[in-house]
């Protein structure tokens, strides 16, 4: 990269994270809204550890050996085929140097196949809400969410720092549940719309859905003990 692009690379990466951090926050109050909805995690949030850099972010690599860094959230619907979701990627070459680096955002949700929930996975890895990565130390709980096993394939669009926006399809597996013989490797895959290059080799990262159930609006109205005054009616209050 030229020394005339480092400090728009830089604006762009910090711009992006202020974005994804501010998603990931407003995700899990949108999700626990609508029964039924999944939140996914790809290389962010409590996925990050602050000595594993092999989860943060997912990496996916090309038969020629280039690769994508992607960290994004977001949540869905299966049966709406309805999704949100942003995050970041880098394109890298073999040596490592950036090719190009900037957001991407979904465009559809293809189809989502679930290995099943995996309740305890959470208090087995340790892991706890939060993106410390940008500062947040800690999420909301979500009433009732479990973890989930899966595959989620999203076209997404990607918004390059510089160049035209271009189409791509992210395969992202997480291999919790009863997870297929042939989706044992965790990670994401991406591949470009019109011959534009596929990344299948899932190279690291972690990955998680959690499938969200909203808890009760309010607790039941206990009745009033014999003895004790009743609240009169409405009409008679007036």
């Amino acid at each position: 990269m030229s020394t005339q692009r480092e400090p728009l690379y830089r604006g762009i990466i910090w711009t992006a994270g202020a974005i994804l951090a501010t998603f990931l926050v407003a995700i899990p109050a949108k999700a626990q809204s609508n029964r039924g909805d999944y939140l996914f995690f790809v290389g962010s949030g409590f996925l990050c550890q602050p000595n594993d850099s092999s989860a943060c972010p997912a990496v996916t690599k090309s038969a020629g050996d280039s690769n994508y860094e992607m960290s994004g959230a977001g949540t869905f619907n299966p049966r709406g085929k309805s999704v949100t979701a942003v995050g970041t990627f880098t394109h890298r070459s073999p040596n490592g140097s950036t090719l190009e680096t900037g957001i991407w955002m979904a465009n559809q949700l293809v189809s989502f196949d679930s290995y099943g929930v995996a309740r305890d996975v959470l208090m087995r890895e340790g892991w706890a809400f939060g993106l410390s990565e940008f500062g947040l130390r800690r999420m909301p709980t979500l009433s009732g969410s479990m973890p989930t096993g899966g595959l989620a394939v999203i076209r997404i669009r990607l918004l390059p720092m510089w160049g035209p926006p271009r189409m791509a399809v992210l395969q992202v597996n997480c291999a919790l549940g009863k997870v297929p013989e042939e989706r044992q490797t965790e990670g994401i895959r991406l591949s470009f719309e019109g011959g534009g290059g596929e990344f299948d080799q899932e190279i690291s990262g972690r990955t998680i859905f959690v499938l969200t159930r909203p808890g009760p609006n309010r607790a039941p109205k206990l009745p009033a003990a014999e003895g004790e005054p009743r609240s009169a009616p409405a009409e008679a209050r007036q």
